[in-house]
């Protein structure tokens, strides 16, 4: 069982989504701090107040649905950050690469296509 856990562990898919995930948290914190530093003071310059903290209270209980829309905008800015500094130029690299690949030979031709030309040359000859 061990050994079979040791190959699971060890497959590429599983290393490259561990690498994301903990390549995405520390993303998140960067954002968290970009927000803190940048944005919400340049928000309490706009609205007023450096935060999305709004929503109505009732009976004690406030419903912060400027909570939801700083996480949505924490998501939007991660998301934009990840597809711009590493999908963009990973997938130019790739297809700098592809691009210098020499293209393959052509497929000869099938046992089908070989059949069909052996009778379509039998019917010229008669």
């Amino acid at each position: 069982m061990m050994q079979e856990f040791k190959k699971f562990i060890f497959r590429g898919d599983v290393i490259a989504l561990s690498t994301g995930v903990i390549i995405g948290g520390a993303f998140g914190k960067i954002v968290e701090a970009v927000t803190a530093a940048i944005i919400n003071p340049l928000l309490a310059l706009v609205v007023g107040k450096p935060d999305f903290h709004f929503g109505p209270t009732i009976k004690g209980s406030t419903f912060d649905f400027g909570l939801i829309l700083t996480a949505i905008l924490m998501f939007l800015m991660t998301a934009a950050v990840i597809f711009f500094l590493i999908i963009k130029p990973a997938n130019a690299f790739m297809a700098r690469l592809k691009k210098d690949e020499p293209a393959p030979p052509p497929a000869g031709p099938t046992n089908e296509e070989k059949l069909l030309a052996e009778i379509r040359d039998l019917l010229k000859t008669r």
